[in-house]
């Protein structure tokens, strides 16, 4: 039975790494796995989303209304935006950073109150956290997406060693020491 996971953030996230960090995972897991990443705006902060399907044999790495088991938002408003992909079952595990889109940025309107509360309200099953202490604490503020993952390797049935050795395949050696201490604090939430 295949499986749908979304990656759903702004530009400048690191939501690219992260899907690379997830694919080496499954692929060592032996899965089948299609990716695909659409960019919105993304260099200006724009809304970016990666589709990843994995099992025995996947043919599209799109995942429509109502068919991810999984979302990790790395942004409330992003959680909020990609809800109705989710299954009735799934799991959002959501950053409860706020990034201002830039309709909020140029002044055409304020970033929406209660948006966590309005996903939690739709009766979807939510981990949230605050990455971004977690990472500045690993070393960089850059190393939320690993901290990220590390939460999300946490809500899943893949051994740890494994999403480790996938940190580790993933991220420049100069950066690893810090991306796996960013992924075991996200781990250990």
């Amino acid at each position: 039975m295949n499986k749908s996971i979304m990656i759903v953030g702004v530009g400048g996230q690191g939501t690219l790494l992260a899907s690379r960090i997830l694919g080496s995972a499954l692929l060592s897991k032996g899965y089948d796995v299609k990716v695909s990443e659409v960019h919105g705006m993304s260099q200006r902060g724009g809304s970016v989303v990666t589709y990843v399907k994995y099992g025995e044999k996947v043919y599209s790495p799109v995942v429509g209304e109502g068919e991810a088991d999984l979302i990790l938002a790395f942004e409330q408003l992003e959680a909020a935006r990609w809800l109705s992909c989710l299954k009735p079952e799934g799991k959002v595990i959501v950053n409860t950073q706020k990034i201002d889109p830039m309709s909020v940025v140029i002044g055409d309107c304020e970033y929406p109150e209660g948006v966590l509360d309005a996903v939690k309200a739709t009766g979807a099953a939510v981990v949230e956290l605050d990455a971004l202490p977690l990472a500045v604490e690993a070393g960089s503020p850059k190393a939320t997406n690993v901290v990220l993952i590390g939460a999300m390797a946490k809500n899943t049935d893949i051994d740890k060693e494994i999403w480790i050795d996938a940190v580790k395949a993933c991220v420049p050696e100069k950066f690893l020491e810090m991306n796996l201490k960013a992924f075991e604090l996200g781990y250990n939430q």
